[in-house]
């Protein structure tokens, strides 16, 4: 049961070109630094990365986009990175965008076993191209597939060796429903505590789940955009 990682390297060791991998955080907040250096180290290819951002340029995300090794994005926003524009418009980089409810629920429903769902979100516009529709109480829905991967890199608070993972304030966006999604979970925390130190009641991803879990080191912790008020 001690599903310990020495090092990030070690922990995506089964990680192989082609693969989908899920990452959790909410814009920088909640990234799994460690094991995207990880990646880039490695090197793997023709990766698909789920994401609800894309990183910037020089950060998270983007240094994958930098070094070539990620040929499609399926994400809800990503404004903030100039050059994964650039491979996107230069169609080097193949991009599935997703209204963010709709992308939260095709996780969450993949998670939980859930091939399909209904939404209203998106019908009547380009979302909903090639995409089955049906008419329930008058109003019109689009059917979205759940979505799961062959790995998922989640980022926590505190962990143990079994896997329980707690996250702090925004960095719960994501993490938790993509550790059920994926056939493989790696976790990095900032604290790796001793089992008994975290309260049962405070555990949001239980063990069962993770399937590694590693100590991270030297986060950076970057604001993606800084906004300050005028004096």
């Amino acid at each position: 049961m001690d599903k310990r990682k020495a090092t990030a390297d070690a922990a995506i060791e089964k990680l192989h070109d082609g693969a989908t991998i899920l990452m959790g955080g909410f814009g920088l907040c909640g990234i799994p630094e460690n094991l995207i250096a990880a990646v880039r180290r490695k090197g793997t290819k023709n990766l698909t990365i789920v994401s609800n951002n894309a990183g910037v340029d020089d950060f998270g995300i983007g240094l994958l986009l930098q070094n070539r090794q990620v040929k499609k994005m399926i994400s809800t926003y990503v404004g903030e990175n100039k050059l994964f524009e650039q491979l996107v418009m230069s169609k080097q980089l193949d991009l599935e965008l997703n209204p963010q409810g709709t992308f939260a629920e095709r996780i969450r429903a993949g998670g939980a076993g859930i091939p399909a769902f209904f939404t209203p979100t998106g019908y009547g516009t380009m979302v909903a191209e090639g995409k089955e529709t049906r008419e329930f109480d008058g109003r019109m829905y689009v059917m979205e597939c759940g979505l799961r991967g062959d790995f998922a890199f989640v980022k926590a608070w505190r962990g143990d060796r079994w896997g329980n993972l707690q996250y702090r304030k925004t960095a719960r966006n994501f993490n938790p429903m993509m550790a059920t999604a994926a056939d493989y979970v790696i976790a990095e925390v900032e604290e790796l505590v001793e089992l008994g130190e975290l309260d049962p009641d405070q555990v949001h991803t239980p063990g069962i789940f993770v399937n590694a879990i590693l100590h991270g080191a030297n986060y950076e912790k970057r604001i993606e955009r800084r906004t300050t008020r005028k004096s």
